[in-house]
């Protein structure tokens, strides 16, 4: 296992790239076959017709989540546990504007096809796709935000990628919420990986909402690309899944702070200048950054994870090692 040694994080050892193990079926095995059976019976074509058909049909909201619940009831994800940051069980009613509404945006952690299953099924947010380092972000259909935690990361976006910012989606969508993958590639939960700057094109007075998704058991998660057959039948066997959600209350941007006065060679010196210099990171000033470590340290509480510094390129440098062993 020395050769992995490079994808655990220095400071915790937490490897958020290795898949989590299943628990062996033992003499179960004949009643998870036949669950898997029935249920792929069932999910397969519901999902054929939705993404084939129903979904250039104007169904509208409520016929979409229709389809999008049973999803998520044929493979048994029948618990939902939910939790929302100052309120209190059974009030949830009555603090509406607790949960993300039309003209916000939701900063979600990165684990499994579910994730953006289970948004669309609550939210009907628009999808994004965020790339490492680049601010502006891609529009993508839900059946591409589902597939992207099945592939591998980009570090790059493509040529024919056309990039916005959020706040441009925001007005051509006044009516739906904005949904951001931050970390850019799925993980096993088990820790939040780096932000990319996406998330700095929010207006500084748009409520951002970070959402933790976790699951029990937790091998439905895909951190390793290209694991169809091994997500499908993790996912058809159990008898149930459960979900738990956590949603932080809302943060905001910092305004953006005032360009300072510039000053002639004589007033400038070397402290200034080192100062300039370690409050950038990746082209964001101190404010941005800041702004970032907020959604970053609400969605690491939330899901009782802790902030790692692993990124992208360290997952496709995992894959190429993973690939080898296999």
């Amino acid at each position: 296992m020395e050769k992995y040694s490079a994808f655990r994080d220095r400071g915790s050892g937490i490897a958020p790239f290795f898949p989590i193990p299943t628990q062996p079926a033992g003499y179960a095995l004949p009643f998870h076959l036949f669950l898997f059976v029935v249920r792929i019976f069932f999910l397969i074509p519901i999902a054929a017709a939705y993404f084939l058909f129903l979904s250039w049909l104007p169904i509208g909201s409520l016929g979409n989540k229709a389809v999008f619940w049973s999803m998520l009831g044929v493979p048994g994800i029948w618990w939902i546990d939910l939790g929302v940051d100052g309120v209190k069980k059974g009030s949830l009613g009555q603090n509406q504007q607790k949960l993300p509404q039309p003209g916000s945006v939701i900063a979600a952690s990165h684990t499994s096809p579910i994730d953006a299953l289970y948004l669309a099924a609550i939210f009907d947010p628009v999808f994004t796709r965020s790339y490492p380092g680049e601010r502006n972000v891609q529009r993508i259909t839900l059946l591409q935000a589902m597939l992207q935690a099945l592939t591998p990361p980009v570090l790059t976006p493509p040529k024919d990628a056309k990039l916005v910012p959020i706040s441009e989606i925001l007005r051509e969508c006044p009516g739906s919420c904005v949904a951001v993958f931050p970390e850019c590639t799925a993980t096993n939960g088990r820790g939040i990986l780096p932000f990319c700057p996406s998330l700095l094109t929010v207006p500084a007075k748009t409520k951002i909402f970070p959402v933790s998704l976790k699951y029990t058991p937790a091998d439905v998660t895909t951190p390793v690309p290209g694991s169809y057959f091994s997500f499908l039948w993790n996912l058809c066997s159990k008898p149930t899944h459960c979900i738990r959600v956590r949603i932080a209350e809302a943060t905001f941007n910092n305004p953006p702070a005032p360009e300072p006065p510039r000053k002639n060679s004589f007033q400038t010196n070397l402290l200034d200048d080192l100062h300039s210099r370690t409050t950038k990171d990746e082209g964001m000033n101190g404010s941005e950054k800041e702004s970032l470590d907020k959604i970053a340290e609400s969605l690491a509480r939330l899901g009782r994870v802790k902030r790692l510094g692993l990124g992208p390129a360290d997952k496709i440098a995992f894959i190429k090692v993973w690939s080898k062993r296999r």
